[in-house]
């Protein structure tokens, strides 16, 4: 329990602290941000991807007043549920329906407060960095009265623009070692994505998910780091850090994806569980995270750059599958529950490869009906067309900055 007082100075400390941090690079999602009165914004993302920074940002271009509050304070450690009445008073005390919340979702019963703050026409912003949480319990108690957006690490655009770089394929390069991630962007200090995966391992899933093995968790997520790209399956992973279990492997994966480490994309089917039982490629959320954590003797650039493809595409597409017949296709996503693009990926395109390459994009265009597919490269341009079907090599520079 804490004292209105006491949270009347938290409330005011944070807010000092907020405006002082310096806004840094306006992010690209700022203007597309939902906005609405008697509305919750939920933001969610990894840790350090830039959150607080976009919600300064925001509150600097729309609003003049607001209240800020970051719930992982260790000053708020004895928050309890009977402490939002005390909070709700010192808002009402300070006039203001703009209201912004970092981390709420660590308390117990913040999802019915949110609820009557909405009911009392407030502008709600929430940011929280696991995604299932937040979308569990909006479903249950903000139905209807939520606009979600997901903020992801420096895209490869606002990379470039923040260093003033050419487009082109260096920079690609470069890109890829690097990544996203703001601050390791601007001080590029190994220690900060490896304090990140310990934080996201602690806090985000050991903590919040009651897992004790954080050993075999760290091992699972150096060995899915190690292997961007790839297909995994937990029956295969049996075993392997002492994990014994498929069903354990399959709530790890669960806790990575909704932690924003990792994603899973599923082999395309009509069917949910031909979906199920094949294989997922995994990729990381972040390039860098590769970088400072994978354990590997090669660059890898290959897999590196169809990451990076997928983390493209994943800003702006929910729904993303690869294709597997008797060739294969990297990417095939879908808009409004039909296929509208298929996109291969290959660092460099050779005698030796363009068979298998081309041949795998054309089978997956002729199966989903498809006049035009795109095979993305490092810095290769050619175009070709066969029998009303047109595929063009893309170098990669260009993709992105589509």
């Amino acid at each position: 329990m804490i004292r209105q007082e006491r949270i009347a100075d938290i409330i005011d400390s944070q807010w000092m602290d907020f405006l002082k941090e310096d806004t840094g690079y306006e992010r690209e999602i700022l203007g597309n941000i939902p906005v609405a009165q008697s509305f919750t914004t939920i933001i969610t993302g990894i840790r350090r991807a830039g959150k607080s920074t976009l919600l300064l940002q925001l509150l600097k271009q729309k609003y003049e007043k607001a209240i800020y509050l970051r719930f992982d304070d260790i000053r708020l450690s004895g928050f309890e549920t009977d402490d939002f009445t005390r909070l709700l008073n010192e808002i009402e005390k300070q006039g203001t329906q703009v209201l912004f919340f970092d981390e709420i979702q660590l308390i117990n019963g913040w999802e019915l407060f949110v609820n009557h703050l909405l009911r009392e026409h407030y502008t709600v912003f929430i940011t929280g960095s696991n995604a299932s949480m937040l979308s569990a319990e909006m479903g249950t108690h903000l139905t209807g009265r939520h606009l979600s957006v997901e903020l992801f690490p420096f895209s490869y655009t606002e990379f470039i623009h923040f260093h003033g770089m050419e487009n082109n394929a260096e920079a690609v390069e470069t890109y890829i070692r690097v990544g996203g991630i703001p601050e390791y962007v601007k001080t590029a200090i190994p220690s900060i994505l490896n304090t990140l995966i310990d934080d996201i391992l602690w806090r985000d899933i050991a903590i919040r998910h009651g897992v004790r093995d954080i050993a075999s968790l760290r091992q699972l997520t150096v060995f899915l780091l190690t292997n961007i790209s790839n297909t995994v399956t937990a029956n295969k992973l049996v075993g392997m850090f002492g994990i014994k279990s498929p069903s354990t492997f399959l709530e790890y994966f669960s806790y990575l994806r909704d932690a924003y480490l990792f994603d899973f994309v599923p082999i395309f089917s009509h069917s949910l569980k031909v979906q199920a039982r094949n294989p997922k490629k995994v990729y990381t959320m972040d390039l860098g995270l590769y970088t400072e954590n994978a354990i590997s003797t090669s660059e890898n650039s290959g897999r590196r750059l169809e990451n990076l493809i997928f983390l493209h595409l994943r800003r702006r597409h929910k729904n993303i599958f690869y294709f597997q017949g008797k060739g294969g296709c990297d990417f095939i996503v879908l808009e409004k529950n039909a296929v509208a693009k298929a996109i291969q990926v290959c660092l460099n395109v050779t005698d030796d490869n363009f068979e298998r390459e081309y041949n795998g994009l054309k089978e997956a265009m002729k199966s989903f009906d498809l006049p035009y597919g795109q095979l993305i490269t490092l810095n290769q341009n050619d175009r070709f067309e066969n029998n009303g079907m047109t595929i063009e090599l893309v170098p990669a520079s260009v993709f992105l900055s589509e």
